[in-house]
């Protein structure tokens, strides 16, 4: 019964997270948004938090395309609006098998000196605390059975930016956080394990840098094609499929790990011959 015997299409029809309670957070759009699209194509009901109104878009494409998907307005930063989520999935599903904390907001707000503190306490509010208080309340829920959890860094929490303090401090929060996870539970066969994406074509990078219809936007996709080995933006799909082997049984010894998916911009130490030489541009056009 090997696998080309089968043939490939049941193959790449398995389902690796059939009846799997999944949570979702930020999935109303960008990174989370596709991401949740990716888990219900692999069988997850998904739990799809976020306090935007486009949510409802996200969930109804979802279940329109024959996935599952239910919607719940929580603001992660809210202790009590997470705890109520907990009670109510508690109640109605019983256990939780996958988390996805994903929501995070992120500003360029200046040099440290002048960064505003009221900036620096929204971005460690979501990223960082909303982070904690998601995993905190659902864990309990997965104690009994085991499940992974999976949590969006960024490169940013690896390596600087430039007037970005706010959300370097908290994504390297998140990575460190992430390990506290993985030693405290893994005998309750609980995964955790942080992704770590480069510029991804999201809604925040559009109003971070510009969309990729105005000046703006389109050169700053211009350059990334020479700061990135593979020549472009990630994609939130791509970004989804990684979550999903993660959240999958098929990384089943991974744990306390941060992998990033950056198309190789932090392969290299600096820039080198690309900043003189632009024979690359002939092989993005």
């Amino acid at each position: 019964d090997c696998l080309l015997s089968r043939g490939l299409g049941d193959v790449y029809k398995r389902q690796r997270l059939e009846n799997k309670i999944v949570v979702v957070t930020g999935a109303s759009t960008g990174i989370g948004q596709g991401s949740a699209k990716v888990l219900a194509n692999e069988g997850a009901h998904v739990l799809a938090l976020d306090i935007s109104d486009k949510l409802d878009d996200t969930v109804k494409e979802i279940n329109e395309a024959g996935g599952q998907a239910t919607a719940y307005k929580v603001d992660i930063s809210d202790e009590h609006q997470v705890e109520q989520f907990a009670e109510k999935a508690k109640d109605k599903y019983g256990r939780i098998d996958v988390i996805f904390n994903n929501a995070g907001v992120d500003h360029g707000a200046g040099r440290i000196h002048e960064y505003p503190v009221e900036v620096f306490d929204k971005i460690m509010a979501v990223d960082m605390r909303g982070t904690f208080l998601v995993t905190k309340f659902l864990l309990p829920l997965m104690m009994d059975h085991g499940g992974s959890i999976i949590n969006t860094a960024s490169f940013s929490g690896q390596a600087a930016d430039l007037y970005r303090s706010g959300y370097n401090a908290a994504k390297g929060g998140v990575i460190n956080f992430t390990k506290s996870i993985a030693i405290e539970y893994g005998r309750e066969n609980i995964r955790a394990n942080a992704i770590a994406p480069g510029t991804i074509e999201t809604p925040l990078v559009d109003n971070l840098a510009g969309t990729s219809e105005d000046e703006a936007g389109k050169t700053f996709r211009e350059n990334q094609k020479w700061v990135t080995p593979l020549g472009r933006l990630g994609t939130p799909d791509e970004v989804g499929k990684l979550v999903t082997f993660l959240a999958s049984d098929d990384s089943s010894f991974i744990t306390g790990e941060t992998i990033r998916i950056d198309g190789g911009v932090m392969a290299y130490t600096w820039p080198g011959e690309m900043l003189s030489d632009d024979s690359w541009k002939n092989s993005t056009k």
